[in-house]
């Protein structure tokens, strides 16, 4: 799966929370000062090119574009990307990183494999 950049994945989040937008829309949930709304096509245009979006014609000039991948699937796939560069493939060598940094304590690493025996 590709990457995100930052405002890719601004826009994106935009898209994941409400839904289906036109490029106006889109805008609008932006705070002052707004990113012109050519910036704003032009970054649905790329992030459509590397599957992120899609779009339908509401009429000759006027398209509504909408979210093809969940955010889910998005985390899902950045999380194994970051895994499979940086920790050699390996989810236990990331968690092992984790508690070495003192990011994950033993006793939170303990309650989620509480937590997962449960499900």
């Amino acid at each position: 799966m590709k990457q995100l950049t930052a405002k890719e994945e601004e826009i994106m989040n935009h898209y994941w929370t409400y839904g289906n937008m036109q490029i106006r829309e889109l805008q609008s949930h932006y705070d002052d000062p707004k990113p012109h709304v050519n910036t704003l096509s032009t970054m649905a245009k790329i992030l459509e090119e590397k599957g992120f979006l899609c779009h339908r014609a509401l009429s000759a000039r006027c398209f509504q574009y909408f979210a093809r991948i969940s955010r889910e699937d998005y985390r899902g796939g950045s999380l194994a990307n970051v895994v499979n560069k940086f920790f050699g493939h390996s989810y236990l060598n990331a968690v092992s990183a984790l508690v070495k940094e003192e990011k994950l304590s033993i006793e939170e690493l303990k309650q989620l494999i509480r937590e997962v025996e449960e499900e």
